[in-house]
């Protein structure tokens, strides 16, 4: 008989994420999870609170001889990154995720897990419940839309929490202790363009591209892959001069934080085999060019009954030229740490349908000036274009301390545990370390979790060895503090 998340070890976390999967909770619909944590915190009778933006913070009292220790403040965000591909019905605001076993690892069919950061929500709830624990004065702190702008931790008041350690629950690789995490900026890109007719005896089609991995826009953005609004783009330029098209419409990505796996464009045409020629040909191309890294990226072609305007051509030519040279991926890796990216920008979301363009960018950086810096090399390429641009949800990085006594700590603990050194990292994605550190600037900072592979695309997964390790870890460093 196959296994089920009931049957793994530890059993109370496990059962905990289980419950999470039922229920529905992308970033900006949280409120049945919110409501779920509540309910859970009533019933053992731990003393919790609330504040405008839908944080939760429980506090449970330290253990009989323990209450002289510092309070530690576990840490995790209660929302997930709704990815599926784009011929799975699922819906996330409904539907519950379907968790299953496969060897060391959980998946989901079809549809991110949420492991980020379900997991850690799991843990905190396995924790507050679990009286044999041995332990200090504990909170936890659960918040909220981390995922589309870190809302949750932007709404952080003083008097909230009173802690004195912060372990967030939310980074990706078991052994590893984050000190600092990169800062963060979306850029918003609009801009109208004009409408002309198709011209006469053009046929209507659909092309696509999938297969793309994505992923991560900040774990993954140096793995060699492909950005599918890029590489949709570069259909188009090689089309220009060889065969006669016009764009109806394009639409690829639809979140800032993940690389987009996936395109869809209508077409009118002159000459459908000469348009199959340039994709096969493309494609044959961009399969030398990533090899491994991409093996399943495909162009695709249908016919079509649509109707409607194009994009006039002179346009249509800026517009592909823009996208064309726009950054995407990494621009540079930091010095004192280079295997670590520095400075990135992700080009998540492009649209363009009836006379209207709407491009999403995020760009992230450890050094705030080389953050700003980006951005602002992106918003030049598109304002030439003649678009608007907006800067929104500008996030702090967490700059690393070195001397933080919890890492010590926590450094020593581990090769106790497990005999051997755990590695000191900073990641390049955006944790909410920074912002709770604005808020709370005396509080020591760490960040830890156990293996999850592929985030923010329907290929995530979570070792299920590594969820009992960072577990047995998280106990032991409880009863040292």
């Amino acid at each position: 008989m196959s296994k089920t998340l009931l049957d793994l070890t530890p059993e109370r976390v496990w059962k905990h994420f289980n419950d999470l999967c039922a229920i529905p909770h992308p970033s900006k619909h949280e409120e049945k999870i919110v409501e779920h944590i509540i309910n859970f915190t009533k019933g053992i009778g731990l003393e919790y609170n609330t504040d405008a933006v839908m944080n939760i913070a429980v506090k449970k009292p330290a253990s009989a001889g323990m209450e002289s220790k510092k309070t530690i403040v576990f840490q995790s965000h209660v929302d997930m990154v709704p990815q599926k591909n784009s011929d799975n019905p699922h819906n996330f605001e409904k539907d519950p995720i379907q968790p299953w076993v496969d060897g060391d690892y959980v998946k989901a069919k079809g549809t991110t897990l949420g492991a980020d950061n379900g997991i850690g929500v799991a843990m905190m709830m396995a924790m507050m419940e679990d009286k044999t624990l041995e332990h200090g004065p504990l909170e936890f702190l659960f918040t909220v839309d981390e995922e589309t702008g870190m809302t949750g931790a932007f709404g952080l008041k003083p008097g909230f929490l009173t802690g004195d350690i912060l372990v967030n629950l939310d980074t990706e690789d078991e052994g590893e202790l984050y000190i600092g995490c990169a800062g963060g900026v979306d850029t918003l890109i609009e801009k109208n363009y004009s409408q002309v007719d198709a011209p006469q005896g053009f046929l209507p089609v659909e092309i696509s591209l999938k297969g793309l991995k994505g992923g991560h826009s900040g774990c993954d953005i140096h793995l060699n892959r492909g950005n599918a609004n890029k590489l949709m783009n570069e259909l188009f330029a090689r089309l220009e001069g060889k065969i006669e098209w016009r764009l109806n419409r394009v639409e690829g990505g639809n979140l800032r934080n993940a690389i987009p796996r996936e395109s869809f464009a209508q077409l009118y045409v002159q000459d459908k085999a000469a348009l199959e020629k340039e994709m096969k040909a493309l494609e044959a191309d961009l399969k030398a060019r990533f090899g491994n890294d991409e093996p399943d990226l495909a162009f695709g072609m249908k016919d079509a009954n649509f109707t409607g305007k194009v994009v006039e051509p002179s346009e249509l030519k800026s517009f592909i030229a823009t996208i064309s040279k726009v950054h995407n991926g990494v621009l540079s890796m930091c010095k004192d740490m280079p295997e670590v990216v520095e400075t990135s920008s992700n080009l998540a979301i492009v649209k363009a349908e009836a006379g209207k363009i709407a491009i999403h960018t995020s760009q992230r950086s450890s050094v705030e000036a080389e953050k700003n810096r980006m951005k602002d090399m992106v918003a030049v390429s598109f304002k030439e274009m003649g678009a608007n641009v907006e800067h929104q949800g500008s996030y702090p990085g967490w700059a690393p301390n070195v001397k933080s006594p919890i890492l010590d700590l926590m450094k020593a603990r581990y090769k106790n545990m497990f005999g051997k050194e755990a590695l000191v990292k900073v990641v390049h994605a955006g944790l909410e370390c920074g912002l709770i550190n604005s808020v709370y600037p005396k509080m020591d900072c760490i960040s830890i979790g156990p293996n999850i592979n592929f985030p923010h695309s329907p290929d995530e997964r979570v070792q299920i060895s590594t969820v009992k390790m960072v577990w047995d870890f998280v106990l032991d460093v409880m009863k040292h503090v």
